[in-house]
């Protein structure tokens, strides 16, 4: 089961537009270093929506060599059910240890439709997987415990935000799955911000797109979260967190640009992101410099 503050990757482009795996593997192999609990490529940060089953491919296997078995490797997947499927056998093939099954493509999903195909890309190899409730791809309280009794699913994370809807899901799946082993996440952007809120629900995990290019704010922060540091929790919303949010609200996907941005200060040049995203602006780069600075002047402090 995982633990820790989770660590998800972006997917570096060199000048021609292809995977670059030397700086994917600086920047997992960095990662690392730094002590996640687990790694999550190819995932939302990572651009899944933007890669080929081949550049998927190769996106986890460099994961997967650079990670070198010191965390567990879990790789997204999703789309249409066939490409779903697909996915899930190269991620097994390659190594990963786990799914993050992100929604299907573009179709809203009935309830019964959404377990159907939680069940079918599951039953493709021996993998766990966690499911992702957000966007076409969300769950009722009965079709959540209906993917968490299916054998190989061993987590729920919530992209939507409703902390009402969430806490009964959370109360119906531990109430409804016995002995199994199962964990929750919080998924949305920028997670800190609102994982104060997720573990009143009793939900402890989250992602952490900052972890990908200021791993040292999102350990202070998971660690003051874990101690009850209320001050240090409230300085870095302050300082750094809110602020973030704020930026990256300003323009539709810079949840993945400012993050690649942020990898590239840090050392490792993470490249352009894929259209339809666009890269940060020059002027929001500084203003994701100044946040950066800001944050780890609290850390000084």
């Amino acid at each position: 089961m995982l633990a820790g503050v989770l660590f998800f990757p972006v997917t570096p482009f060199d000048t021609d537009g292809n995977v670059d795996t030397a700086a994917l593997t600086a920047h997992i192999e960095a990662g690392v270093a730094s002590g996640p609990g687990g790694v999550f490529t190819a995932c939302g940060t990572g651009e899944f929506h933007a890669l080929s089953p081949a550049e998927f491919r190769v996106v986890v296997e460099t994961t997967v060599k650079a990670v070198a078995g010191r965390v567990p490797v879990f790789a997204g997947a999703g789309g249409a059910l066939p490409i779903a499927k697909e996915l899930v056998t190269i991620a097994s093939e390659a190594g990963a240890d786990g799914i993050l099954l992100l929604p299907p493509y573009l179709v809203g999903s009935p309830a019964a439709g959404l377990v159907e195909y939680v069940r079918q890309v599951s039953d493709v190899s021996e993998l766990p997987v966690i499911v992702y409730h957000r966007a076409n791809g969300q769950f009722t309280e009965a079709s959540a415990l209906a993917v968490a009794l299916l054998p190989k699913v061993i987590g729920f994370k919530d992209g939507v935000g409703n902390l009402d809807l969430t806490s009964r899901i959370v109360r119906t799946i531990r109430d409804g799955i016995g002995d199994k082993e199962f964990q929750f996440f919080n998924g949305l952007p920028t997670a800190e911000v609102s994982q104060r809120a997720f573990r009143s629900i009793g939900v402890t995990l989250y992602s952490s797109a900052t972890f990908a290019f200021a791993p040292d704010v999102a350990l202070a922060y998971y660690g003051a979260l874990e101690d009850g540091n209320t001050e240090l929790v409230e300085a870095l919303d302050r300082e750094f967190f809110h602020p973030l949010v704020r930026l990256r609200d300003t323009t539709p996907g810079y949840a993945v640009a400012l993050v690649k941005a942020g990898v590239t200060f840090s050392g490792i040049d993470a490249g352009s992101v894929r259209a339809p995203l666009t890269d940060a602006t020059e002027k929001d780069k500084f203003a994701l410099e100044q946040i950066l600075a800001a944050g780890r002047k609290v850390l000084a402090a």
